[in-house]
């Protein structure tokens, strides 16, 4: 057996203020002559010159102001709340392996925020990725999703996808029936009329589910207020990954807490422990209510714990607008984003 024969080592770059760059070749062994290199190692740290590769115009107001006033010469990049808005959309955005996933949205109390959480995790999805997201209001109440999403003159609901789930051959068929917003957001909404969005039955959301899964990477479901009714075994059955709305009082706190416990005496103990809660403030000024003590408990009951804090633009009950909403809002919606995606990345690996 032939020894190794040693690396060569790049030859200097004889050009001043220009870093060396050290090559590890790969030798074409297996054609018999180790002096020739592989084609990986026509690498761009290797073959571009960093004094001649143009940066992007920085973000941020200081940087952006020496970038100009210096005719473009001086980059120093993006400033701190660049970076950290850039580096949030790629914790969003980051690829999900395998097929669709499915969250649910709970709450036993009804008026703690449910739909509004599952709109504002919705936008923060579909703007920041690639792949497609869908809200599914499966609320056998009349859910209003669709009216905190799009224009209120969409008419077309999951009764339709139902009466023809198994004629659909495309996205173009669910496109003509789903709403969608400026971010990307598809929206299945429920039924206008109560007493049909009440039959709305477990086989009907697992149809729904179905197709949605060959046209989504996440699928959201605005569920019923309360854990016992028509759809939520297959929801549960088919979860993912849970978020838990808590409003800031304590009856509702107590509430959530109990419902994490009911799922953890249901069978979907794992789902409770990786559940991310959030603490939707509804109302503004200060709550009554310690918000770290409330925290701290759910902290010890699920995974993460968000705070949602108080917007005029949703307090007001119509159409939301991702773009008009306050920073800390989006913000904190974004937050749920990342950690709900890093959830299930984590479950793939």
């Amino acid at each position: 057996m032939n020894a190794e024969k040693p690396r060569r080592a790049a030859t200097p770059a004889t050009r001043s203020g220009r870093t060396d760059v050290q090559l590890s070749a790969k030798r074409l062994d297996a054609l018999g002559d180790s002096s020739r290199e592989s084609a990986d190692l026509l690498t761009a740290d290797r073959l571009l010159d960093p004094h001649r590769i143009t940066k992007p115009e920085p973000e941020g107001a200081w940087s952006h102001f020496l970038y100009t006033i210096s005719g473009r010469r001086i980059n120093i990049g993006d400033g701190r709340r660049a970076r950290e808005r850039k580096a949030l959309s790629a914790r969003i955005a980051a690829p999900i392996v395998g097929g669709a996933r499915f969250v649910p949205v709970l709450s036993r109390k009804g008026g703690v925020g449910k739909t509004t959480i599952t709109a504002l995790l919705g936008m923060a999805l579909a703007d920041a990725r690639d792949d497609r997201v869908i809200a599914v209001d499966a609320n056998p109440d009349r859910g209003t999703l669709a009216e905190r999403v799009v224009r209120p003159h969409h008419n077309k609901s999951v009764r339709d996808l139902v009466r023809i789930h198994d004629e659909v051959r495309g996205y173009h068929d669910i496109s003509a029936i789903v709403a969608r917003d400026a971010t990307r957001l598809d929206v299945l909404a429920s039924d206008s009329d109560p007493r049909i969005a009440e039959a709305f039955s477990d086989s009907d959301y697992r149809d729904v589910a179905g197709v949605a899964a060959h046209y989504y990477s996440l699928v959201l479901t605005d569920t019923g207020t309360g854990i016992v009714h028509s759809v939520m075994s297959a929801t549960l059955d088919l979860a993912d990954q849970i978020v838990i709305v808590s409003g800031l009082s304590v009856d509702e706190a107590r509430l959530a807490s109990e419902t994490l416990t009911w799922l953890e005496s249901n069978g979907y103990a794992e789902q409770a422990r990786e559940a991310v809660v959030v603490l939707n403030q509804s109302t503004p000024g200060a709550p009554l209510v310690r918000l770290n003590e409330l925290e701290a408990h759910f902290r010890t009951r699920a995974k993460h714990v968000v705070r949602m804090p108080y917007d005029a633009q949703i307090a007001g009950g119509g159409t939301i607008v991702f773009a008009n909403l306050q920073p800390e809002t989006r913000v904190a919606a974004r937050e749920l984003a990342a950690l709900l995606v890093e959830g299930l990345r984590a479950k793939v690996d």
